[in-house]
């Protein structure tokens, strides 16, 4: 029986580029949306704040070891560090993972999640999120692109400079590997995709590895071929329930009167519980179970956000634990939790002004104390 490692999800949107100076105004980076959200009912705590006001730089070394120093020391064993490979001319916000891999400085295992998708406007400027842009539908009236940055698989001359770049990450003693084989999370599939990873396997072991260790995030719809290893992406994956006639009545009416105001709201409780049901029943070696901390996409969404409700560090080091007895029960080596830092989801372990380091705590606790 394995013991289970805690891999958090990693957003490096913290430091500013041209492209996001361009799309968003100038300095933006996901501290932005962050900063200017707003409560969209009773009860409802926004904007949420870092502990001593930490809005933190990522092409900073000093702030990447202080988040690799607090994950370590609280029983994170590595980062999920999301990968934005759009095409050969475009490689975004890729400075934290190479602080990551080339800082002596920097004590934390790590590997790269690539995002496979097109950007797009897709942050509407609605209530609750007044700092985003006019909305998608308006922008093609105004002749801008909805469609940022386009997402272009290629073929192999494109998929050997993709290799390229992750060989430089793959040579790294932080980088995870699964039996020789570095890890490379892909969100969106498709049958190219297999193709693409086919390429790689054979790339991978002229430069000394036994392939590479592709996992798919597991989706419905994507009908992901069994040979590849899936993670649930939590809460998304297990989290939500099927929509009832009534909520899909007001939905329709809420878009023919152009009013909408509240986010959707589920207990933190039940999305749990989902996720330990789910855990339970998938045994599959080629399935890695998700977690999540607490979640609010409204400063990144507004009032078409979803806000889970009613979590504490208490409720989330208990559901860790059981998620992780499953786990390891099931000799999975891994579990997947949203997220380190994603902010603008609500979803981060790092202090804030509200919890301190409690949620830290909570994982410092799980994996200290519970036997496995």
């Amino acid at each position: 029986m394995k013991k289970t490692k805690i891999i958090t999800m990693y957003l490096p949107q913290y430091h500013q580029i041209p492209e996001n100076d361009k799309f968003w105004g100038k300095g933006f980076t996901d501290w932005t949306t962050v900063r200017n959200a707003v409560p969209l009912f009773s009860g409802h705590i926004q904007p949420k704040t870092p502990e001593n006001n930490n809005y933190y730089d990522l092409s900073e070394e000093q702030n990447v070891i202080w988040q690799a120093q607090l994950a370590k020391t609280n029983g994170i064993y590595g980062f999920g560090v999301y990968h934005y490979w759009f095409n050969n001319d475009k490689n975004l916000l890729t400075k934290p993972a190479e602080i990551i891999r080339d800082s002596k400085n920097v004590n934390i295992n790590y590997f790269l999640a690539w995002d496979n998708a097109n950007w797009v406007r897709s942050w509407s400027n609605v209530k609750g999120n007044a700092w985003a842009p006019i909305a998608e539908k308006k922008m093609d009236t105004k002749k801008e692109p909805t469609i940022m940055l386009p997402y272009i698989l290629g073929s192999e001359e494109d998929w050997k400079i993709h290799y390229s770049y992750l060989k430089k990450h793959f040579l790294s003693p932080k980088y995870i590997k699964v039996n020789n084989k570095p890890i490379f999370i892909i969100f969106n599939y498709t049958p190219k995709i297999s193709l693409m990873c086919q390429y790689w396997d054979e790339l991978a072991k002229k430069d000394g590895f036994d392939g590479v260790y592709a996992i798919l995030k597991n989706a419905v719809g994507f009908n992901i071929p069994e040979e590849f290893p899936k993670f649930k992406y939590e809460p998304l994956f297990s989290g939500w329930p099927k929509r009832t006639l009534r909520d899909k009545i007001q939905n329709k009416l809420s878009k023919f009167f152009g009013v909408r105001v509240k986010a959707d709201k589920y207990d933190y409780d039940y999305v749990w519980r989902n996720i330990l049901k789910n855990a339970e029943k998938d045994i599959s070696q080629n399935i890695y179970h998700g977690g999540f901390v607490a979640y609010d996409d409204t400063p990144r969404r507004g009032n078409k956000g979803k806000v889970v409700t009613g979590s504490t560090p208490q409720k989330f080091a208990y559901y860790l634990s059981q998620l992780l007895k499953i786990s390891s029960a099931q000799d999975k080596e891994f579990v997947f939790i949203t997220a380190w830092n994603e902010w603008g989801e609500g979803a981060y372990l790092e202090p804030d002004t509200i919890n301190g380091i409690k949620y830290l705590e909570a994982i410092s606790e799980v994996t200290n104390y519970i036997k496995l």
